[in-house]
């Protein structure tokens, strides 16, 4: 039992003095229709506007078959690349007259689908997913029931949707730029390797080296996942086996950079550092420090209205041109 008592429409026409259906037409805005005076109208109106009384949302559904609602499912909230992106489908979907259910999977692919059903047995009427996995099927089950776009990963040859970042090209044009100052040794830090943004984030430090003439040694490579403790454990690694830190370093996520600048102070107090710190993603924050670091800025709102725009254009039975989209990014050099 419960003390809270929910208002019903009941409760509303009761106090209004009205017949149920009369209250259901006046809320549901059918009053102009079914002739109901004005005095009337106001009168219900004022009673629900003094109980704060919506009419309620799963009815509605049930008569359009529409939830107005959009379901977004992204690793973690602590990534602020995600942070800006929910944000951003948060007020694209208000324009819109939508909600946004948001769910986390904390890059836990059993976490990820109980979110995924759960969005679905609450009838999102359609759903943007950061995947944490590179299996397709598991998300190709769910694009019979609802319009499915990823977006920031995809999964090539799923059929699936995807908006993300061109990463590869701005991630060689930012490591190129350090390369033609005479830079010599770049190391790369990344994520999961069978995730989309590893693989093209790794793909443009790789291509940057080649038109310089260089190769990278397997050791400038070292790739884990995108969590903030592997940043921290990759420089601590890497330290332990050169008693030094690399002329230049690239982290491939804003988080792996968290953790390699708590290595940084923990053990040195930030007054021992690679000569170039680059990395993807940004944070104000990173304007504070004493130490410069250039960055690749996504642009989470272009993202949000291209996947928006996916997903309702399936919603209208439409198939979104092109399917996969790639949303410029730009450099800021501190």
């Amino acid at each position: 039992m419960t003390a809270y008592k929910r208002l019903t429409i009941d409760d509303i026409a009761s106090l209004a003095g009205v017949s149920r259906t009369t209250a259901s037409m006046v809320l549901n805005g059918h009053a102009e229709r079914y002739r109901i005076s004005p005095a009337t109208v106001e009168r219900v109106e004022k009673v629900a506007r003094e109980h704060h009384f919506n009419p309620s949302q799963s009815a509605r559904s049930l008569r359009s078959k529409r939830s107005n609602s959009i379901g977004l499912v992204i690793p973690d909230l602590t990534n602020s690349a995600h942070a800006t992106l929910a944000q951003a489908m948060e007020n694209l979907c208000r324009e819109r007259d939508h909600q946004l259910v948001l769910v986390t999977s904390d890059e836990d692919p059993q976490r990820e689908a109980e979110g995924m059903a759960h969005l679905v047995a609450r009838q999102v009427d359609g759903m943007a997913v950061v995947p944490c996995s590179s299996d397709a099927a598991l998300y190709q089950k769910w694009t019979s029931r609802l319009p499915l776009v990823f977006v920031d990963r995809r999964i090539d040859g799923s059929g699936i949707p995807s908006v993300v970042t061109d990463a590869t090209d701005t991630v060689a044009r930012l490591i190129g730029s350090k390369l033609a100052q005479g830079v010599q040794e770049v190391v790369y830090f990344g994520g999961q390797p069978t995730l989309s943004p590893s693989r093209d984030r790794l793909a443009g430090f790789r291509q940057a080296l080649q038109q310089h003439g260089m190769q990278a040694p397997a050791e400038w490579v070292v790739e884990r996942d995108f969590q903030r403790a592997s940043g921290f454990a990759m420089m601590q690694q890497w330290y332990a086996a050169k008693g030094r830190y690399p002329q230049a370093l690239f982290t491939a996520s804003i988080t792996l950079l968290e953790g390699v600048l708590s290595f940084m102070s923990q053990t040195h107090h930030l007054r021992e550092a690679p000569s170039c710190l680059m990395t993807f993603d940004d944070h104000p924050l990173l304007d504070c420090l004493p130490i410069p670091v250039d960055a690749i800025v996504q642009d989470g709102q272009g993202m949000a209205e291209h996947c928006l725009a996916q997903i309702f254009a399936l919603l209208e039975g439409r198939t979104p041109l092109p399917a996969d989209r790639a949303v410029a990014a730009h450099i800021i050099q501190r």
